[in-house]
């Protein structure tokens, strides 16, 4: 078949339908199996056809066997051979050898067929050259017979072929019929068992996706349990996840642009408290001098903050400005954080070597140790430590060019369900009221310095273990 018949039964087939095809798919495969019944079918036509004129032909010798002096009239000679529809009939048995003919016996035979000896693949190619290239002259057709060792006659293929032909006339008709009968079952049985279905789904997608964040048009599964059941459960599950994805993404939208104009405002309202501490300067009380400069270091960080979220629209980070610090101050002023739960009395412990320096942004590592601690003390203050004091411990080492900070506490640990989505935004929260964002900016911060920030089980009952490699050196690099 050519490209351009091909393309043009595909245009054909296009214009049905999946019922349509199917049907017509059910007609054509019925007329093929009717088609692999018909050929044994009509040898075995044949066959039949041969032995029941063999048979009648063994009673008309029998008959002639009977007569007196084996003489019967011409004229009934002639009518038993009509009868039988044969020309002559010989039959041979007990020793005996009877012939029935009327008028000259043809000399000459297209074909003899020995009934006694019949192979399936032999009959089956006799039986179309009859229909498909029928001989003039008569064939011989021998076979046995009750009583005698063989009966022998000579009879007209046309008989034959016109029982043949009407014999193939009646199977084409009754393979019609049963093709259009089972392609009917067939095609209003898939109609109500898939193509309903099927295009119960399809009509669902197209009315989910012109308005998805709408909970209403998630599709309801049935109850079936095969594949169009699982595909409906399937549907309604993706469905249900993405409306959520996309009302949770206008939220954040939303929520970002509201961020930007609290961070405009809130600019304006740190760099008026970052006025006003720079009066402090002037206050010769001692705890006061030590306080201002940790409360100035925080107002510029957070203005800091707050001019590059609105520079760019969004609270995406830039990249750290990396160098060498040393990591002991840092951690000190971590312990100021404990004082957001004075009620509960959380014990702040570190372990840091005073010369342990690290290479990282200061500010980005200050925000990402304040996100860990913060979110520490919020649980303890929630629920408590069941090790008596409450305690948050923090160490730090290095390791192979990598620093590695420890940041644990002693309360129960944190949820299984909260695991999952620990570094999710807006998800992994296990505190009430948390926002969920202190991790995954906390994942974003250590990610942007090549490191990694991991819950480390093996460590205690809450453990981050926050990893920040050093960067390589231009010869190291090389």
């Amino acid at each position: 078949m050519t490209g351009g018949q091909t393309s043009l039964a595909g245009r054909i087939m296009s214009q049905f339908g999946l019922s349509a095809r199917l049907l017509l798919l059910t007609v054509l495969f019925v007329m093929i199996a009717e088609v692999l019944i018909y050929v044994p079918s009509v040898a075995n036509f044949r066959l039949t056809w041969l032995n029941d004129r063999l048979a009648a032909a063994q009673i008309a010798a029998m008959v002639l066997d009977a007569a007196p002096e084996e003489s019967l009239p011409e004229d009934l000679e002639v009518r038993l051979l009509q009868g039988v529809g044969a020309r002559a009939i010989a039959l041979r048995g007990g020793g005996r050898r009877s012939i029935l003919a009327a008028g000259d016996v043809p000399t000459e035979v297209s074909k003899t067929v020995d009934l006694r000896d019949a192979r399936w693949t032999t009959m089956v190619q006799d039986a179309f050259d009859v229909l498909l290239n029928p001989a003039d002259k008569p064939i011989r057709v021998i076979g046995s017979g009750m009583g005698v060792d063989f009966v022998e006659m000579i009879l007209d293929q046309r008989p034959l072929r016109h029982a043949m032909i009407e014999f193939s006339r009646n199977i084409l008709f009754l393979s019609l019929f049963i093709s259009i009968i089972t392609a009917g079952l067939v095609y209003l049985t898939l109609q109500w068992v898939i193509v309903r279905p099927v295009r119960r789904l399809t009509g669902n997608i197209a009315e989910f996706s012109s308005n998805p964040e709408d909970a209403s048009r998630v599709i309801r599964p049935t109850h079936r349990v095969d594949e169009i059941g699982l595909a409906e459960q399937a549907l309604a599950r993706m469905e249900t996840t993405l409306a959520d994805e996309l009302r949770q993404k206008r939220r954040l939208a939303q929520l970002g642009l509201a961020v930007s104009k609290i961070n405009h405002e809130l600019r304006n309202m740190l760099t008026t408290a970052q006025l006003l501490t720079d009066r402090l300067d002037r206050v010769s009380d001692d705890s006061v001098q030590r306080i201002a400069p940790r409360l100035v270091n925080t107002l510029d960080r957070a203005i800091s903050f707050c001019e590059t979220t609105l520079a760019y629209g969004r609270a995406t980070e830039p990249l750290p400005q990396r160098r060498l610090i040393p990591l002991a101050p840092l951690i000190d002023e971590l312990s100021n954080l404990t004082d957001l739960a004075p009620e509960v009395g959380i014990a702040f412990e570190a372990q840091v070597p005073a010369d342990l320096m690290i290479d990282a942004d200061p500010d980005q590592l200050s925000r990402v140790l304040v996100n860990v601690v913060r979110n520490a003390v919020q649980a303890l203050s929630q629920t408590g430590s069941p090790e008596g004091m409450p305690c948050i411990h923090v160490s730090a080492r290095r390791e192979d060019g990598t620093v590695v900070i420890l940041i644990k506490d002693n309360g129960p640990g944190i949820p299984e369900r909260a695991k999952a989505n620990l570094f999710a935004p807006f998800q992994g929260s296990a505190q009430k009221g948390g926002t969920g964002l202190g991790l995954p900016i906390a994942a974003e911060l250590v990610q942007l310095h090549g490191g990694t920030i991991v819950l480390d089980e093996g460590e205690g009952k809450t453990c981050f273990k926050i990893t920040i490699p050093d960067r390589l050196s231009s010869a190291e690099a090389s």
